[in-house]
């Protein structure tokens, strides 16, 4: 089990997510309407309004003291003597009293208002402490048995815990379910809601990303949003198996029909075949409808299609796309990290070229180049789900190969700058989950690469500490090769809080020089391509701290050449 406080935190998180189970509750809910608090006006509106701020951080106060107090009365010395799930479900009583008590006195709440929460809490608390790994570990080698589990992250589903079990990842025939139906076509709302406030109408056509791991553990959210925004929904059989998708008649939908063109990862592909063909499906069904195309925009840009490249109905009504069979990855990334590209068309033709492999009604995977930029051109809005605490869009570079890449193709294609936006994780069990690139990736560069908890607990691991802090600059300049989606101040901050700095510099190189050397580099080519307007100063000191990085490199090589 994690550390105490950790621990904490994992429950109170687990407390604040929107659960079928619990009936959709959440802790800090009860929490802000027992303080007479609107809770829908706080989540949607506390980025800009300071006393939103102050009960944000009160109701999120209480509702993490609760839970430790939860934790707190259970007596570490009994771990080692007795049974952990013994002393958990022995003392539940004391620690539900606990907390109860605290909640009544500082949010004026019943005492068994929260019975619920704390019987769950204490389950997965207790599956959390216990430890089946080594015995099951004993029983494979031995050709035993061994239990199943789902696969999936402990926030989304918490039955992957007891650890020790044999993991599967779905049954296709439950996703999306109705759980993921119902958060995707809420999401797809908010995004059409949150574009139409900005640009004043509705976008006719939509880049939506979906990969096969974000899918599984959401039990197929990304899917529901994807056939949400096509005015379509998934049938099920009378065993309660998805078997088929159908058209949502307009007058019940309430808004046109959009046009959906979905680049899936090879993952996804080669896991989720039949969630493929029920989205081609649905794109194929909502293409042929016979409505008005002021209605259907998928119906209105497949019919142009037709006439202007003089076309099947087939191939210009193809809208879910992958890469070749056997084949994964945009490889926009390499381009970026190596610093290999001249011209953003570069990009643009990368991503074309490894993700134009069209799903047909048969099934089969046809190259259809064309196809994909003619859909592509359309285009207004790109976007994809966030689907982990703990990997965000700084930490990897597959979220820019893909959302980036396709936005960046988008953008050479039409000659104009799509909207970017993101399926925030946070967001999870609020009003609004749909925010901006830009202010996403502002969000993570302030809570990870430039906040000092993060950086010093980097460099606390030495040398590859210093090689993650060189990642998240790398993955950040990602998203200005292909979205311009980071602000001045972001670079500004990194280069004095690593680069300008003396001792920081020193530490970083004495450290990992190649990775130093690596920043400083990027630094310089944001500067050169545009992303970054740096002062002459700024540069030239930049340039100075490279050149002496790499007179002691030199040296350090020769050195070892020598010995």
């Amino acid at each position: 089990a994690p550390a105490p406080e950790s621990l904490a935190d994992h429950l109170a998180l687990l407390a604040a997510h929107s659960r079928q189970e619990l009936d959709g509750r959440t802790l800090p809910e009860l929490i802000a309407r027992g303080l007479h608090y609107d809770y829908a006006r706080i989540v949607d509106a506390m980025d800009t309004d300071m006393e939103l701020q102050r009960q944000w951080k009160q109701i999120n106060a209480i509702s993490r003291e609760a839970v430790r107090r939860f934790l707190g009365t259970i007596p570490p010395a009994k771990r080692i003597a007795i049974p952990v799930s013994q002393i958990l479900e022995g003392s539940l009583p004391v620690r539900i009293s606990e907390a109860s008590d605290y909640l009544h006195r500082e949010a004026g709440l019943r005492h068994h208002e929260f019975d619920r929460f704390w019987h769950f809490l204490n389950t997965v608390l207790m599956n959390l402490a216990e430890n089946h790994e080594l015995k099951a570990l004993l029983r494979a080698l031995d050709g035993r048995y061994i239990p199943p589990s789902p696969g999936n992250d402990l926030l989304r589903n918490p039955e992957i815990v007891p650890t020790g079990r044999n993991i599967h990842s779905l049954d296709p025939y439950t996703i999306p379910s109705s759980f993921a139906q119902k958060a995707g076509k809420t999401t797809a709302e908010q995004l059409l809601d949150q574009y139409r406030s900005e640009s004043g109408e509705l976008p006719e056509s939509i880049a939506l990303v979906l990969w096969g791991t974000d899918n599984l553990k959401s039990d197929g959210e990304g899917i529901a949003q994807a056939l949400a925004l096509m005015g379509a929904r998934a049938k099920t059989d009378e065993l309660g198996k998805i078997c088929d998708v159908e058209l949502v008649p307009l007058a019940e939908l309430g808004r046109p029909r959009i046009d959906v063109v979905m680049t899936v990862s090879g993952i996804f592909r080669d896991l989720l075949s039949l969630q493929v063909r029920l989205l081609d499906r649905a794109a194929r069904m909502a293409a042929a409808a016979n409505e008005s195309e002021e209605l259907n925009f998928l119906r209105k840009h497949v019919t142009q299609e037709m006439l202007e490249r003089n076309c099947s109905f087939e191939e210009a009504s193809n809208r879910v796309y992958s890469n070749a069979p056997g084949s994964y990855g945009a490889n926009v990334n390499h381009l970026v990290e190596s610093s290999s590209w001249e011209e953003e068309s570069q990009l643009a033709d990368a991503f074309v070229s490894r993700k134009s492999f069209a799903v047909t009604p048969g099934g089969q995977w046809e190259e259809c180049p064309e196809a994909l930029r003619s859909a592509l051109r359309n285009v207004t809005l790109t976007f994809q789900n966030i689907d982990s605490y703990e990997i965000g869009i700084s930490d990897i570079d597959h979220y820019y190969e893909y959302l980036g890449g396709v936005s960046k193709t988008v953008e050479h294609l039409s000659k104009v700058k799509p909207k970017v936006m993101v399926g925030d994780i946070d967001g999870i069990g609020k009003k609004q989950r749909i925010c901006s690139l830009e202010k996403m990736v502002s969000l993570e560069a302030r809570t990870k690469m430039l906040n000092p908890k993060w950086y010093e607990s980097m460099l606390a691991h030495g040398y590859e500490g210093v090689r993650e802090i060189e990642t998240h600059l790398g993955n950040t300049y990602g998203w200005s090769a292909t979205a311009s989606a980071v602000n001045k101040w972001t670079y500004d901050q990194f280069n004095a809080t690593f680069l300008q700095d003396e001792a920081m510099l020193e530490r970083l190189a004495s450290l990992n020089p190649q990775a130093t050397m690596s920043m400083t580099a990027r630094l310089l080519e944001a500067n050169s391509r545009g992303f970054w307007k740096a002062d002459q100063e700024v540069i030239e000191r930049l340039q100075d701290i490279y050149a002496d990085l790499e007179t002691r490199a030199e040296g350090a090589h020769l050195e070892q050449l020598q010995s």
